[in-house]
């Protein structure tokens, strides 16, 4: 007497994967992507100021470059992909969910 269904189950554990590790990952992946790099001859500040200086804030100048086309079309795919997950997943839910 089989009290597992095996089949059943590795099915569950690779839809769980997919949609508890998957998505997020791509998502991540597209934060990534959509944040660009530094380049090293970009000066990340200007000046550390003292502590207690009224003018803490304005005197420092944080440059970040845009990312490279490549990388934001692959952060792109990667969104579009989580948004059409989810919108998958919403119209299967109200349709139904069978």
């Amino acid at each position: 007497m089989n009290v597992i269904e095996w089949g059943a189950l590795g099915q569950v554990l690779v839809a769980g994967l997919i949609v508890g590790a998957g998505i997020p990952a791509l998502f991540a992946l597209g934060l990534r992507l959509l944040a660009g790099t530094t380049s090293a001859d970009a000066p990340t500040t200007q000046s550390t100021p003292a502590r207690g200086d009224a003018n803490d804030a304005s005197s420092r100048v944080v440059a970040i470059p845009r990312p490279s086309p490549a990388r934001l079309a692959g952060a792109i795919a990667c969104m579009g992909v989580v948004v059409g997950a989810i919108a998958f997943g919403l119209v299967f839910l109200v349709s139904g969910g069978h």
